[in-house]
């Protein structure tokens, strides 16, 4: 793959390599790869190794442990999407007898299903996944360790379950789905549950002595959907690209985008982090910046995929040591070099093509009781609505069709907004989900709830 460096500006390459060298020598780890992306391809790649003479590049395997997972959730959602169950099923409506059946899929996909953290002994991770060879191995006599939907309880065995319900909707193993449905078609040719030549070997990092132990790479068995592949930077690449823009082949842009929002009640502790998760996809506040992607491990191994979504800017991080350096703070400081240094060029403005006369006359200010908002047309064909100054609540709205609009986001997701016309068709108002806007405050002869006092505004006499 191409990989056109001359994109950043030398003194952001320089930064790029710094972090990473500081990442690799400071984690004491064997090897460290990465790569960053914008404007929906790849800009930069650096590597750094312990072997003189040798540095990994973009086709080097790695394990990503549970990043795995994110390829699981979009085979979720393309059932999905094509109608084939809904996020709110329950699991036993599709993969009855689980024992966790009460768990919708989505609760699944956002590990709020109440399912434990980890299989039974012994360590899934470092044993072979033939020890566990049916869905109760995995789940235990006890699935459950939370009230179903009450708190994100990170679950791998949840994304076990989530890979059954693919092969038992499909016909076919996870590891086939995966590459008919998304790899093939993403053109991720070096992304597989197993290794093949060139891939680094995972190692253990004595913590008190530069020395290594080879770590055994197990199958994973039932356990695969929440981490057995092995990919590259390369790849990880092209992957989130993906996230970011969907690819109608595989997920569009709506989907990818609702895979990016909360979708898990979030824990006091969490929301100190600014850490929250969506439909497999981890989300971080950092620096300022809204971060979606997710991060990986397994002995051996540890991985990072990050993405700046309004920066336009990702970052992939491999290494191929157990422990060592903090790769989800080494991704988001990757696209903050990129983001800084180089900041987003915006599209030029463009008026638009064309404009409904009578939507048009909706935009400008309304009120609602006394709170000035603004309503504005947006240049994919609906409107936004929000307020003149300051915090409150905003969002933006999809149209209908039928001279309504559907809320996209905050409170009003969800909510329609509809202009309320006279008999002589000119408009009366707003309403928005009960919410009457006028264009004067308490307008007199509006349609208000409760009505307007006929003595007006006053002061005090």
């Amino acid at each position: 793959m191409t990989t056109p460096q001359e994109e950043l500006l030398p003194t952001t390459r320089r930064a790029l390599a710094h972090r990473i060298a500081v990442a690799q020598a400071e984690g004491r780890t064997p090897s460290l790869v990465a790569a960053v992306v914008r404007g929906g391809q790849t800009v930069w790649h650096g590597a750094r190794t312990s072997v003189d003479g040798h540095g990994p590049d973009e086709t080097v395997q790695y394990r990503i442990g549970s990043i795995t997972k994110t390829f699981t959730a979009v085979l979720v959602l393309r059932l999905r999407d094509e109608g084939v169950l809904d996020l709110g099923d329950p699991l036993e409506k599709h993969l009855p007898g689980t024992g966790a059946g009460e768990a919708t899929i989505a609760e699944l996909l956002a590990h709020s299903g109440g399912l434990a953290a980890e299989s039974p002994a012994p360590w899934w991770e470092r044993t072979p996944g033939s020890l566990r060879p049916e869905l109760a191995d995995v789940l235990g006599e006890q699935p459950l360790r939370h009230p179903v939907g009450r708190r994100h309880h990170y679950s791998n065995p949840g994304y076990t379950l989530l890979g059954a319900l693919v092969e038992k909707l499909r016909g076919a193993s996870w590891e086939e789905v995966l590459q008919r449905e998304v790899l093939d078609p993403l053109g991720l040719a070096r992304t597989a549950a197993r290794p093949s030549a060139p891939h680094a070997g995972g190692w253990a990092v004595h913590p008190w002595a530069d020395v290594m132990l080879a770590e055994p790479a197990e199958d994973l068995g039932l356990m695969a959907p929440a981490g057995q592949l092995w990919s590259t930077t390369g790849d990880l690449a092209r992957f989130a690209v993906f996230l970011t823009q969907g690819d109608d082949k595989v997920l569009g842009a709506e989907t990818v985008r609702e895979m990016r929002a909360p979708a898990a009640p979030t824990e006091a502790a969490d929301v100190v982090d600014g850490a929250a998760y969506g439909l497999g996809l981890q989300l971080q506040h950092r620096d300022g910046r809204l971060l979606v992607g997710h991060s990986g491990s397994l002995p051996g191994f540890l991985a990072n995929l990050t993405i700046g979504v309004e920066d336009d800017v990702a970052a992939v991080v491999l290494t191929n040591c157990t422990s060592g350096p903090l790769l989800a703070g080494v991704g988001a400081d990757l696209v903050r070099i990129v983001a800084d240094a180089e900041p987003r060029i915006p599209e030029p403005w463009r008026p638009l093509r064309d404009v409904d006369s009578s939507v048009l006359e909706l935009a400008g200010q309304w009120y609602w009781g006394t709170h000035a908002f603004a309503l504005r047309l947006t240049a994919d064909g609906g409107v936004s609505l929000g307020p003149l100054s300051g915090e409150g609540r905003r969002s933006r709205f999809r149209a209908n069709g039928d001279g309504t609009w559907t809320g996209l986001e905050g409170y009003y997701a969800g909510e329609l907004l509809e202009a309320v016309r006279r008999a002589d068709g000119t408009v009366s108002h707003l309403d928005l989900g009960s919410f009457v806007f006028t264009r004067q405050p308490y307008e007199e002869g509006a349609d208000v709830p409760g009505g307007v006092d006929p003595e007006g505004w006053r002061g005090i006499g």
